[in-house]
């Protein structure tokens, strides 16, 4: 069944985000954000890994927000290599927590995960968070801390292709080591970073982790 489609604008520190919002089911004990990869290389909320992880979460009645960052699409602002993007998904989740009083489930790929977890960890209103092709390697000429994630207790489960261009196996599970519990890490066989041809498996690991981690 399809859901209704909100077009949005949030209020962020940059100037207005655009946003869209996939509607959740009346009595859903929980609502969602997805954040997008890289803006400088092509990354918005149309993102085909963001549509997936959306239909995912907004497949168990969750409403589901995703929205550009500043200077992508209708987004005002300018790019600002992670650091205010991070106040972009805090506008996120505020918008979010005001529209439903709901706890929250936090995703995102590739740039957005990057930056978005940091946000999802430090916010307590964020009951789990997911974290799609983590760039444990360098993606824009600059490597990512992912310190912050040995004290996030809550739970938090990572998915990626086994061929990913921005991050082996073995550099993934180097850092998911350092993570701190309860997590999950799931590599989709001959998937690349964007789970090219294998979209639907990365979606059914989001959606089989969800119904067995949270309180559905």
């Amino acid at each position: 069944m399809e859901t209704a489609i909100r077009s949005l604008s949030l209020d962020g520190p940059a100037g207005r985000l655009e946003a869209l919002l996939n509607a959740g089911s009346p009595d859903t004990p929980y609502a969602a954000v997805v954040a997008h990869p890289h803006p400088l290389f092509g990354g918005t909320l149309h993102n085909k890994v963001v549509f997936h992880a959306m239909k995912a979460l907004n497949g168990f009645g969750f409403p589901v927000l995703r929205f550009n960052f500043r200077g992508t699409g209708l987004s005002e602002g300018e790019h600002d290599h992670g650091i205010g993007e991070a106040d972009d998904v805090r506008t996120a989740l505020d918008w979010v927590d005001r529209e439903f009083q709901l706890p929250m489930v936090f995703a995102g790929f590739s740039f957005g995960a990057a930056v978005g977890l940091r946000a999802a960890c430090d916010d307590s209103r964020v009951k789990a968070a997911i974290g799609l092709g983590l760039p444990v390697a360098p993606i824009d000429g600059r490597s990512y801390d992912f310190s912050f994630l040995a004290s996030c207790m809550k739970p938090k489960l990572f998915v990626s292709g086994d061929r990913d261009q921005f991050g082996t196996p073995v550099q993934l599970e180097k850092v998911i080591e350092t993570v701190a519990d309860p997590k999950k890490l799931i590599l989709i066989p001959r998937a690349d970073h964007f789970f090219e041809g294998r979209l639907s498996e990365m979606r059914e690991a989001v959606a089989g982790w969800v119904s067995s981690t949270l309180d559905l």
